[in-house]
């Protein structure tokens, strides 16, 4: 009878443990003019900057933050030094987390344009290594640690997984990948749903679709999707992506 019980109390402690995380309820956490962050799982964020361009208005341009204990990874800055100065300062006072690593998954300043801002708090920054000649060709702030195909870096008792898979958007294009709680952010080589191609001046159209049909091989289990710009989501960002390049 003892062991009855045991057993009914361990499922009932399982099931309220997996309802939790899969009933995790988003919200909007913090709000300026030049910053939204969004709690989208129970250890990953969303940093959204804004970019006033001529062609597309006031976008806003999305990175991520993954946290394990008190340690965090940021994947891609906020807009500028301005707006990465806001978000280091809330990661610090808020989450209560020191920041382990930034890391920009290609060279425009939507990626990386808040750069300085975190090397100028000691945080180390690590990128694919095109993106580091395509930083220096463009005399924009160069990343300080480079990477040839992959990186994983550790982040509390977790790791992250950075990647390139071949070029889309950029020449320089990478992922980041959450394994504990299976988040992609795909930085600017995913398009959230409904989204026109975006900028191309540095794009190699004709193989975005193959690059992301390898990014979404590679992740099968993929539960939230964060793209570079808009509404994050799930699979369907990879599948949308895949067709709107496919046959270019």
């Amino acid at each position: 009878m003892k062991s009855i019980f045991v057993i009914l109390f361990s499922f009932i402690i399982l099931s309220c443990h997996s309802q939790h995380k899969n009933n995790f309820k988003a919200k909007e956490i913090y709000k300026s003019e030049n910053l939204v962050i969004t709690h989208i799982s129970e250890n990953s964020f969303i940093h959204t900057s804004f970019k006033q361009t001529n062609d597309f208005g006031n976008v806003p341009c999305n990175g991520l933050i993954v946290k394990n204990g008190s340690e965090s990874i940021v994947f891609d800055t906020p807009i500028n030094d301005k707006s990465s100065e806001e978000l280091i300062q809330w990661i610090n006072k808020t989450l209560h987390s020191k920041i382990n690593a930034v890391i920009p998954t290609h060279f425009h300043d939507d990626s990386a344009g808040g750069l300085q801002a975190f090397h100028n708090h000691n945080i180390p920054s690590y990128s694919y290594i095109k993106t580091i000649e395509l930083t220096k060709k463009n005399n924009f702030v160069v990343p300080q640690n480079s990477f040839n195909d992959s990186l994983i870096l550790k982040v509390g008792t977790e790791k992250t997984i950075t990647k390139f898979f071949g070029e889309g958007h950029t020449k320089d294009n990478t992922v980041g990948y959450f394994p504990s709680e299976n988040i992609l952010f795909g930085g600017c080589l995913l398009k959230e749903l409904e989204a026109g191609k975006g900028y191309l001046g540095d794009a190699n159209v004709k193989t975005w679709s193959n690059t992301v049909e390898k990014v979404k091989k590679e992740y099968p289990h993929v539960k939230i999707v964060v793209p570079g710009h808009g509404e994050y989501g799930d699979q369907k960002l990879l599948d949308y992506t895949i067709a709107l390049f496919k046959d270019q």
